[in-house]
């Protein structure tokens, strides 16, 4: 603006100079003559007009050399926050590792309207964990346990001490550690009800037994079994009762067919995650373990797939990454059956991104479909007397997907399971490795494919 002006006034004074100076000269001179004093102004208006040009453009550079840096430092200061009180320190320490994070391109706080809103949390069976690594979530599962207080497993801790006595305190450590750990719950809590008649094996637990499964670190447990419903409806509307009671999730059992087939969500360090769980097992039209219905109890069933199938991909549109958790296969057979083979591409294609199965009390092969890996059973994790392998899946995923799967190999030993190590981890890893095609499993039970 201060240049356009400049350049105005020049040309303004020049025009004005030249009107007089014609003025002033003589009439008798002829037209020609006035005309070439006129150009005896031309070279002086050029030279004084680039003159302007140049020094306008020097004020400019000036200009910017001296206050714009000034202008640019003074656009990235931030107002001094005041110190917040110690309560909330937690937070914004939280809230300092988001801008490093969202500075990195990831995207954060997508989900705070939800944690924001504890109503609509319940409403929609949704859970906050604090993340042990910031920007992922580990999760671990494992399979099959007992608390029934017929079987060895239980006399053993009976005999004095508390979980520690039937599960290693390293292994204790490692499933505490986790963001999210998840076992199935093979049983019911409750000292009501009767055994189903005519069932081989019916299992039931005392209510305070559920304390064990804190002791253990598990923030979840599938009742999708075949044994959730031994003692009848009474006894499973109990567990999930006293399951709540005790701050763990339970998925996979219900009031009503809604309620059974519903997933949990957990939100690690604004990772979305959804559990869906369901049973193949009894494959009968009238099991002994109830199927819930839109207007009983019982257990979600995914014999017939289709509700299964919906649920994934439902639950897809609302998560970043879907965990699906089945009953399934045949039991003590490592060979896996025709109708694992057709469930697992299915509940793949509608969203799981992560299937982990259990029922067959033994371990079956480890695979990947469409890139989504697959362990079809993960065997007894703490279950009975016999000596039997076992293992521990270890999945860590950020908002990307999977990072890295791990198969930590265990035993149920004695009474007690706990990790195993030198050739004994050996000999299990070349178990899996014989048995599961498709993937690579290395020294130390990562799997990649």
């Amino acid at each position: 603006m201060c240049c356009a002006h400049y350049l105005f006034c020049l040309m303004f004074v020049f025009l004005w100079y030249n009107h007089s100076m014609g003025k002033k000269k003589k009439t008798r001179k002829t037209k020609k003559k006035r005309i070439r004093i006129s150009r005896s102004f031309l070279l002086p208006f050029v030279l004084t007009l680039s003159l302007a040009v140049v020094t306008g453009l020097l004020v400019l550079a000036a200009y910017q050399w001296i206050f714009e840096p000034a202008r640019q430092v003074q656009s990235t200061v931030k107002p001094v926050e005041q110190p917040k009180p110690d309560y909330e320190s937690d937070e914004s320490s939280k809230q300092e590792g988001m801008s490093g994070q969202e500075e990195t391109g990831v995207a954060q706080d997508r989900y705070q309207a939800e944690l924001d809103d504890p109503e609509y949390m319940a409403q929609n069976n949704i859970y906050y964990r604090e993340a042990g690594e910031p920007g992922q979530a580990t999760l671990l599962f494992a399979g099959d346990i007992l608390f029934d207080d017929h079987y060895a497993i239980m006399k053993h801790l009976q005999s004095g001490g508390g979980i520690e006595q039937g599960i290693a305190p390293e292994l204790i450590r490692e499933m505490e550690r986790a963001d999210v750990m998840m076992l199935n719950n093979e049983f019911p809590y409750s000292d009501k009800g009767t055994p189903l008649e005519g069932k081989q094996f019916t299992f039931r637990a005392r209510p305070d037994t559920v304390n064990y499964l804190n002791d253990m670190g598990v923030d979840i447990v599938s009742l999708a079994n075949n044994h959730a419903y031994d003692y009848g409806e009474e006894a499973l509307l109990d567990s999930l009762d006293i399951l709540r009671e005790a701050g763990i999730t339970a998925i996979g059992a219900g009031h009503n067919l809604s309620e059974a087939r519903r997933p949990a969500y957990y939100i690690v360090d604004d990772i979305k995650i959804a559990f869906i769980t369901a049973t193949q097992i009894e494959r009968l039209d009238n099991p002994d373990t109830r199927g819930a219905t839109d207007v009983s109890p019982g257990v979600f069933r995914c014999w017939d797939g289709e509700n299964l199938l919906e649920t994934i991909k439902e639950a897809k549109k609302n998560c970043d990454f879907v965990v699906v958790y089945l009953h399934w296969g045949t039991e003590n057979e490592a060979t896996l059956d025709w109708a694992q083979l057709k469930q697992a591409p299915e509940v793949i294609a509608a969203g799981a991104d992560l299937v982990i199965g259990d029922h067959p009390h033994c371990l079956q092969p480890i695979g990947v479909i469409q890139g989504v890996p697959v362990i079809y059973s993960l065997g007894n994790f703490w279950f009975n007397s016999k000596t039997l392998d076992t293992g521990l899946v270890k999945v860590v995923i950020n908002q990307e997907g999977l990072v890295s799967y791990q198969f930590i190999p265990c035993q149920q030993n004695g009474c007690k399971t706990g990790f195993l190590e030198g050739e004994e981890k050996k000999r299990v890893l070349d178990y899996m490795r014989s048995i599961s095609e498709g993937v690579q499993i290395d020294a130390d039970g990562y799997v990649t494919w």
